[in-house]
């Protein structure tokens, strides 16, 4: 059975993507070593069981991965964040501050429920942006951010602070 360990060993550091000057932490390894992903779903399901929560919010595009596994797991309801323009049905949208410009994040207009409890998760938190607008979308729909729940997360770029009065949880920190 692997561990956290094993599975942090799996990241590799991918220079210059998507721009110069980025080190991209590339979590794919860890889907492709079953035991690696299983142990990982293995301890976001032991973060979010029990505690009420009703629905996973996933962010696009790898905490979909990460999302939908441990909706599966948990029995829960996913609710897909997307980018501008994915969604085939009606939206709620929000922008965001990127580097450079903007950003914009869509959820269906039902995909989360009047005072539902949701835990959303990423597979990584950065700069906390996108993270922080997946909960304006959620509070949009008047749903409850109980939990942030992340694979990675780098510490320098200071997400956290984006997220402030909600908790915040990274398995595994860089």
């Amino acid at each position: 059975m692997a561990s956290l360990e094993q599975a942090r060993a799996l990241i590799r550091d991918v220079p210059d993507f998507p721009q110069p000057g980025i080190l991209f932490k590339d979590l794919t390894p860890i889907l492709g070593e079953p035991a690696a992903f299983h142990a990982v779903i293995d301890e976001l399901a032991g973060r979010v069981r029990g505690r009420g929560f009703q629905r996973i919010v996933a962010i696009e595009s790898r905490g979909f991965l990460f999302g939908a596994a441990l909706a599966d797991r948990l029995g829960l309801g996913l609710a897909p964040v997307r980018k501008l323009g994915k969604l085939p049905y009606k939206t709620d949208r929000v922008e965001y501050a990127l580097e450079y410009g903007t950003g914009t994040l869509e959820a269906h207009v039902d995909a989360v429920r009047p005072g539902e409890k949701v835990v959303i998760v990423d597979d990584l938190l950065a700069t906390g942006g996108t993270a922080a607008a997946a909960r304006r979308l959620v509070e949009k729909q008047q749903g409850k951010v109980g939990s942030f729940l992340f694979v990675v997360e780098l510490r320098a770029l200071r997400g956290r602070e984006k997220l402030q009065g909600s908790e915040v949880e990274a398995l595994i920190a860089f």
